[in-house]
């Protein structure tokens, strides 16, 4: 799983929060909160994604919908279960057994 640039995590935080799928205009809406941001620049980002297979589009009517492939969590376990792979498992235990004190 890749770890996300600045613009596409906020694009991807937006679609994770949603539980419907999302046109640019929508995620450019959500975004615009925070960021001023042109249309094109969140429709190229949101592009970009679908290609690289993070988001899954569909045409409706004029619009493209889109949908993260994959959820937060599976993300996030992806890329925590690569960082422990490079250690040894005993490290990858310990590491395991810090997160569950520091988490609950």
């Amino acid at each position: 799983m890749p770890v996300f640039g600045d613009l596409e995590q906020a694009v991807m935080d937006v679609l994770w929060a949603s539980p419907t799928a999302m046109s640019v205009r929508d995620v450019q809406g959500a975004l615009a909160k925070e960021r001023d941001l042109a249309y094109t620049t969140v429709m190229t980002v949101m592009d970009r994604l679908a290609k690289k297979g993070q988001l899954n589009r569909e045409l409706d009517g004029r619009a493209w919908m889109y949908r993260p492939v994959y959820s937060w969590v599976e993300v996030v376990s992806s890329e925590v279960v690569a960082m422990l792979s490079t250690g040894t498992p005993d490290q990858a235990r310990a590491v395991l057994r810090a997160v569950r004190e520091r988490v609950g």
